[in-house]
């Protein structure tokens, strides 16, 4: 994972004195709202559902931007240490996001993390041991738990109460929108589980190692083209390793995601004589919306493409 970079170097008084000139031409809080800095998308959308027209939210990351690559411009090291009220970010995921917050945050930073089980890398659904990199030194707790809908339901409490917190009178409006939220997520839930339940094969293939929780949840094994790190190449080693283990699991389709190069994905698809498709981690808001406008709308789609890849009933 790349070291974060800020964009203008600065130190001491002439930081904070760039740090207020930011904030000055920053996307305008709306008056009377609460600002929100999510750092993934995600947790952005979760943001606006809940908080409604009583919130500003900002995304740290662009539309169709690599997560684990993030790096901060000023303004943005701004809206997590001055301007927001409440930051969602995940620690050890992002490590422009975690240098920014590391300054001190002016508002409450919320770290995701802590509000679920975290999954070890290193065991799959049933204990064993998950078929990624062998050459990989990123085995640690998976950040990607926005991909289990059920986590993102405790997600959406905490955030309700965050906002209570900063904003009693829109207590109603919050409790009310996570209800909302709620109910979409865990209808969410039921599909996967329906969908996922009779299938002729559990494996799947993936670009990077993003759907750990999604496998746990519903009882699939992901085979990871690379670690954690979308954006660490894989070896020659590791790609005999997928190409192996997509035959002997008899695996029909290799999936490739938007945000990196689908390269490798194609390149073994094409050696094995397989499809390839889409299956997107959810990391930032989706730029095809052929395949769902917002988070509801991809985990869909990416359930539609299991389904196929997997010859579920």
């Amino acid at each position: 994972m790349k070291s974060p970079r800020l964009l203008a170097g600065v130190s001491g008084l002439a930081a904070l004195a760039l740090l207020g000139a930011c904030a000055t031409t920053s996307s305008p809080t709306v008056p009377g709202t609460k600002r929100v800095v999510a750092a993934i998308y995600p947790y952005e959308w979760l943001a606006e559902q809940i908080g409604g027209d009583r919130v500003t939210v900002e995304g740290l990351l662009p539309p169709g931007g690599e997560a684990h690559d993030l790096e901060l411009t000023p303004q943005q090291v701004a809206d997590v240490t001055v301007r927001g009220d409440l930051i969602l970010y995940e620690s050890s995921f992002q490590a422009a996001v975690d240098s920014a917050v590391g300054q001190g945050t002016k508002g409450t930073a919320l770290d995701v993390r802590t509000l679920v089980q975290n999954l070890d890398t290193t065991e799959s659904a049933d204990g064993h041991d998950t078929e990624t990199p062998t050459d990989a030194h990123d085995h640690a707790a998976d950040p990607h738990l926005w991909l289990d809908p059920t986590n993102m339901v405790t997600v959406a409490a905490a955030v309700r109460d965050r906002l209570i917190a900063l904003d009693p009178d829109g207590a109603d409006a919050y409790r009310a929108n996570t209800d909302t939220v709620t109910a979409e997520l865990r209808s969410v839930d039921a599909e996967y589980s329906a969908g996922l339940a009779s299938c002729d094969r559990r494996g799947f293939v993936t670009s990077h190692e993003a759907f750990g929780y999604l496998a746990q949840r519903y009882g699939l094994q992901q085979i990871s083209i690379r670690g954690l790190d979308a954006t660490v190449e894989p070896t020659a080693a590791r790609i005999a390793e997928v190409q192996d283990l997509a035959k002997r699991e008899g695996i029909t389709t290799i999936f490739y995601e938007t945000a990196v190069s689908p390269a490798v994905s194609q390149a073994i698809a094409r050696d094995a004589g397989l499809t390839t498709d889409v299956l997107d981690p959810l990391e930032a808001k989706p730029t095809d919306t052929s395949r769902g406008a917002d988070y509801l709308g991809v985990m869909r789609a990416n359930l539609q493409s299991l389904r196929t890849a997997n010859g579920c009933r």
